[in-house]
């Protein structure tokens, strides 16, 4: 009766969440949650430990630049790789690099030798395993969907799952920061690669066509660069993404400032911020998983940057927590709707043979861009203070709203054609 039940629950779940019934993609998600959270655990314990050794805006921004530089340099030519060479084994490799450089932080500050250089050092080598992983996780989850019609479903749950790590990954570390210290922050990411090791290892994945090996690297980046231009909705969408990219995410640099002088709080305070959007997040991710469909995500996506802009703006002259943190989960929610939205429709409109490089300019256009937004945070706040910089950030994504709006029309004709 038990099994019975336990078999009634599944089939309810597979019925809303239709991507888990492919079993390549379920054991993906279980293993990338564990994964995920402890990356994120991360990127929350060492801007804190790096502001506690230094007490500098700048340098927290440098960081920041230094450590995405690589995603940015290499996002490109890992497209390149996807789709050329089997993605599978791609992620394998990224994973073991991200638990070398993890075991490697858990290692120096066990031993009390972390100092500013050598988080720089390491901050620099995860950017470097993330310009590989990014490009090749976004073109991997088709491969590992049994129904087409189930692409849609998969990518509102890969969101999903990237939300509910961005929850418990930094909830659980700013406990940890407060209580134990960082060095359990990094212990635990170490040991949550395993799970995402062996989920890969257990797949089994038909063998996918990949191109020919005749023309060079800088020829299939030039292929892919024109297939975006000249696909308008494509390109429309990715140059939204980069302001996002570029300025709507500017703020999580800044949370250690905001947390520790604008809020007046501890490593708590600044768990708690990180989370808000995950949450955030979390919101918008039920809401995709239960949506059907392509149709209307255009309009999504042209009325969320103006909602993260006037967000940003209100959450610059918060002076209590508790506002700041609806603001923010306001933020994240809709960050996550343009994101996955974006997602879903050039995941749909892509040619199989150009999807590795199309996604690797998808992670350029958002990711691709921390370092960049990451320095320009720094630099401005450094200038004219941390809450100044935000409304300026702000004011970009609202202008990058009416922009795309502008677009809109003749974006939605050619996902009509596309789709029909």
């Amino acid at each position: 009766m038990q099994l019975n039940g336990l078999q009634k629950i599944w089939f309810q779940v597979s019925q809303q969440l239709p991507a888990l019934r492919s079993r390549n993609f379920c054991l993906y998600f279980i293993g990338q949650i564990f994964s995920l959270s402890g990356t994120f655990m991360t990127q929350v314990a060492v801007p804190w430990v790096i502001y506690d050794l230094t007490h500098s805006a700048w340098l927290l921004g440098l960081t920041g630049f230094l450590g995405f530089l690589p995603t940015l340099i290499l996002a490109p030519f890992s497209g390149v790789l996807s789709d050329r060479w089997s993605r599978k084994s791609l992620l394998l490799l990224a994973q073991v690099m991200g638990i070398a450089v993890s075991l490697a932080l858990t290692v120096l500050t066990f031993l009390g030798w972390s100092s500013f250089e050598s988080l720089l050092i390491l901050s620099i080598l995860a950017g470097v395993v993330k310009g590989l992983d990014m490009p090749v996780r976004h073109a991997f989850v088709v491969e590992m969907v049994n129904d087409r019609e189930d692409l849609s479903n998969a990518i509102a749950l890969n969101s999903a799952m990237l939300s509910s790590s961005r929850l418990i990954g930094p909830a659980i570390g700013g406990i940890l920061l407060a209580t134990v210290g960082a060095g359990y922050c990094f212990l635990y990411d170490s040991l949550s690669y395993v799970a995402a090791i062996a989920a890969l290892c257990a797949m089994r994945l038909a063998t996918q066509p990949t191109e020919s090996q005749n023309s060079g690297t800088w020829q299939r980046l030039k292929e892919g660069l024109v297939y975006i231009y000249d696909f308008v909705p494509i390109r429309s969408i990715l140059l939204l993404l980069t302001v996002q990219g570029l300025f709507g995410i500017a703020y999580m640099a800044l949370l250690p400032v905001f947390a520790a002088d604008i809020l007046q709080g501890g490593p708590e305070v600044m768990g708690f911020l990180t989370a808000s959007g995950a949450i955030g997040s979390v919101f918008a991710c039920v809401y995709l998983t239960l949506r059907r469909g392509t149709e209307g995500l255009e309009r999504l996506i042209a009325f969320c940057p103006a909602t993260i802009g006037l967000g940003l703006i209100a959450f610059s002259q918060s002076r209590i927590v508790w506002v700041s943190l609806l603001l923010l989960v306001l933020v994240g929610s809709s960050s996550t709707l343009q994101v996955a939205s974006s997602n879903t429709v050039i995941q749909t409109l892509v040619e199989d043979s150009k999807r590795g490089r199309v996604m690797s300019f998808y992670a350029l256009s958002l990711v691709g861009m921390l370092p960049l937004s990451n320095l320009l945070a720094g630099s401005l706040a450094q200038a004219i203070g941390a809450p100044s910089t935000l409304v300026v950030c702000g004011s970009i994504c609202i202008l990058g709203s009416i922009w795309f709006s502008q677009q809109l029309p003749a974006v939605s004709r050619w996902i009509q054609q596309e789709l029909h």
